[in-house]
């Protein structure tokens, strides 16, 4: 997907003109995804945000497939989140000292939640779980071997791996 760089006077224009000449091919294209047209309307908005966020001097040349891949993110990523939330629920119901806490704190645990998600993503299941069994469970990595039927070497390149792409992602942010 390349882009065409403007002039900064007609960017504005050219966005605006992106908006009305695409937007509501892009609601129906993810309506018929999501079937739910509230959904879609929040994944239309939020990838024209994402798209004028981003394109300080660039409109794309293929705008619908430019669209749609920004889109399916979104999508991909509010699937994502749901999972997450769902999940966060169903451990707050088995954890009775979890319910006493205050929304906020709910709020917090769940953001934290989703950039651990974030941080994690790209990672194979085995390395995620190993990571997770060591940082927030405390587990030794010989039980983590015993657990993921793997030997106690590969748990350690796991961690390794885990704590790289940590490292990285951490790197990328500040950048």
């Amino acid at each position: 997907m390349s882009d065409v760089s403007l002039p900064s006077a007609s960017l504005g224009d050219d966005m605006h003109g992106l908006y009305r000449d695409h937007s509501q091919w892009l609601l129906s294209w993810v309506r018929r995804r999501l079937g739910d047209r509230e959904r879609a309307a929040d994944i239309t908005h939020d990838t024209f945000v994402r798209l004028i966020s981003s394109a300080v001097n660039r409109v794309p040349r293929e705008p619908r497939s430019y669209l749609a891949t920004v889109a399916k993110r979104l999508m991909i990523d509010q699937l994502r989140r749901q999972q997450l939330e769902q999940q966060y629920q169903q451990y707050l119901a088995n954890e009775p000292e979890m319910q006493a806490c205050s929304p906020e704190h709910r709020l917090i645990i769940l953001e934290t939640l989703m950039q651990l998600d974030a941080m994690l993503d790209g990672l194979g299941s085995k390395v995620r779980q190993a990571f997770f069994y060591v940082q927030l469970d405390g587990l030794s990595y010989a039980e983590v071997a015993v657990l993921l039927q793997v030997s106690v070497s590969s748990v350690t390149k796991y961690i390794a791996k885990a704590t790289e792409h940590c490292l990285f992602f951490e790197l990328d942010s500040e950048i």
